[in-house]
């Protein structure tokens, strides 16, 4: 058997070989490495900063902060609305993994309603991904303790410390101050986001409102070190927050107080003027409500109460409430006639207890039987003498007396720093036609000429009238911000005068003679309110007026304490004192109150005591 001969090895080649593949080896990672290094140039060189700033930002977060709201004096230093601190739960969309998974273990551990689940559903939304959306606010010690013994459970909640608003005088000043509310879907959409970042509250009605911007202050920033899980280590840098301004109000809140203890249980409005200035001394509306519950949202059933209460708590009735002015409106229409040639301040004209317009039947009657007799411009405002202004108005006629009623500012609104006041109507031939497409007929410039008909005014727009009256006939605008405070080591800075409404009387005497009527109204002998002035260490100028709800039909005498308490007429009062150098001008409703000289007379003169027999006055 032949043996097989193996193949010679060629150990060049082979070798060759060897190298070649070393040699392309050796290519390949040096041109890895190659790679390598380009790709670590690029990142650690190239786009360092990039990604530095990446990683700073898993580490640093930026955080808001909220400034703390303004407080809310009155004019005597006296604290109104304060921020108290308060502890709320909040939840970051970004870090929350699942919403809903998430409520539901908070519910187990705290108290969460359906208002709460509600609100917070609502501003779920609409908040961007990073900002956090509160969830429910002022949580108690307890459930602090609670939610911390869980807080692993749900990443993206927190408990957060924050400032609420507190109202010290609940409903005594709600139609004034307003309240604070819950930043709601609406609100987001017109808010500048950069400047309310982190804010859960905006004045929602009142002064809180209408000075939102003063109040609420300039946000500052914080940028803090975090760990894995979120939680704050250090904070790096940190640009504080403004403080919003402290606000000084013209209100006094002694006076304020002692107008809601004069209406006592009765419902309407008062609004007390300085007539030498439009400081607005005070404004109630009654009844109130206590705005505390509306700061951190309150229940629906609890608003839904408030809504229906026949008494209406949320109206202002002061800058709201329409009214006739019934017999208040009479000296302003007396110096329409003295202003404008129709009367002389010593003319008489008779009283006959009733009043026709010439070719017609129809009698506009007055409150007295049998009427006043001769009268003259004192006597008929003493006795508020209902024919002589009956005769005024037809003389007059509607254009002429609307035009120069709008002077003391009758259906325009004041311009007081609130949000939604009414104008009310002064009766016009142009007004009817615009807004009723109607003729104007005689008889409706009869009734005008008593505050009837068509007139509509509210309270302060009543005040700021006989504000004027009591200051010669020239003013201010009504306004409540009297003064503010940036920050509690800066000094106090008085605002200017608010603006003037020009000269509304072209000749002194007129205005004294309207004034001498006045005061005869609550000091002379035959005066509808002496009742009220008997007594008083100084002298008041006032007018009581009625407006009717129903009227009496034929002859048949009409009882006003036989008519339902919704059908009996609103009691007015208008007054400024003292008579001879006023500080205070007043006007008065009350509603279902009956008459102006039983009823509003003896409400505004307890006022002017509170105001007048405190030493000052002021």
């Amino acid at each position: 058997m032949s043996m097989r001969r193996r193949p010679v090895r060629d150990v060049h080649a082979e070798s060759a070989l060897f190298r070649r593949r070393a040699a392309q080896a050796f290519a390949g990672a040096l041109l890895a490495l190659l790679v390598l290094a380009v790709r670590f140039y690029w990142l650690q060189v190239e786009q360092h900063e990039v990604h530095l700033t990446r990683s700073e930002a898993n580490r640093i977060k930026m955080r808001p902060i909220v400034p703390a709201r303004g407080l809310i004096y009155d004019r005597n230093g006296h604290l109104l609305a304060e921020n108290v601190p308060a502890y709320r739960l909040e939840l970051i969309r970004e870090q929350v993994p699942d919403i809903e998974e998430t409520l539901a273990g908070l519910a187990e551990i705290l108290p969460l309603s359906e208002d709460d689940l509600e609100r917070f559903r609502a501003a779920w939304s609409s908040h961007r991904r990073f900002q956090p959306t509160p969830l429910k606010l002022r949580l108690s010690e307890a459930e602090v303790a609670r939610f911390a013994v869980h807080r692993h459970r749900f990443p993206g909640a927190d408990v957060v410390p924050y400032l609420t608003r507190r109202y010290l005088y609940g409903d005594l000043l709600a139609h004034v101050l307003g309240y604070v509310g819950r930043i709601d879907a609406e609100d987001a959409r017109t808010l500048d986001p950069a400047r309310y970042s982190g804010t859960t509250h905006i004045g929602k009605a009142g002064i809180e409102r209408y000075y939102e911007d003063r109040l609420h202050g300039e946000i500052g920033f914080e940028h803090v070190e975090v760990n894995a899980e979120g939680r704050t280590l250090r904070v790096l840098e940190r640009t504080p927050a403004a403080s919003g301004e402290h606000l000084y109000l013209s209100i006094d809140i002694a006076l304020q107080q002692a107008i809601v203890s004069a209406f006592e249980d009765k419902h309407g409005a008062a609004v007390a003027i300085d007539p030498r200035n439009g400081d607005v001394l005070a404004l109630v509306s009654l009844p109130g409500y206590d705005p505390n519950p509306f700061v951190n949202g309150i229940g629906r059933q609890a608003y839904a109460d408030l809504l229906q209460n026949e008494s209406r708590p949320l109206f202002n009735r002061a800058l709201l409430g329409g009214y006739e002015p019934g017999s208040t409106i009479k000296p302003f229409i007396g110096l329409a006639a003295l202003e404008l040639g129709i009367r002389r301040a010593d003319e008489r004209v008779l009283s006959t207890g009733a009043y026709r317009l010439p070719g017609q039947e129809r009698e506009y009657r007055d409150w007295l039987r049998g009427g006043h007799g001769l009268v003259d411009l004192r006597q008929s405002l003493a006795q508020s003498v209902n024919t002589y202004y009956y005769s005024i108005a037809v003389d007059l006629g509607i254009d002429r007396l609307s035009e120069y009623l709008a002077r003391f500012g009758f259906g325009a609104r004041t311009g007081i720093d609130l949000t939604g006041e009414s104008s009310g109507i002064l009766p016009s031939r142009a007004w009817k036609r615009e807004v009723r497409d109607q003729p104007w007929f005689p008889g409706e410039t009869v009734i005008a000429g008593i505050g009837q008909g068509f007139w509509v005014i509210t309270p302060v727009q009543l005040a700021q009238a006989t504000a004027l009256l009591a200051h010669g006939g020239s003013g201010h605008r009504p306004r409540l911000l009297r003064a503010v405070q940036r920050g509690f080591d800066a000094d106090i800075s008085y605002l200017p005068p608010s603006d003037p409404m020009g000269q509304a009387v072209a000749d002194p005497r007129h205005l004294a003679a309207v004034t001498e009527g006045l005061i005869a109204v609550m000091h002379g002998p035959t005066g509808t309110a002496r009742a009220s002035g008997a007594g008083a260490n100084y002298l008041i100028a006032g007018k009581t007026g009625t407006a009717q709800r129903v009227s009496r039909s034929g002859e048949e005498s009409l009882r006003l304490d036989d008519l339902p308490f919704h059908l009996r007429h609103r009691a007015l009062f208008i007054a400024f004192a003292p008579a001879d150098a006023p500080t205070i001008a007043l006007a008065v409703v009350v509603e279902s109150g009956g008459s102006g000289s039983g009823t509003a007379a003896p409400v505004a003169r307890r006022i002017l005591d509170a105001w007048l027999d405190r030493e000052g006055g002021s």
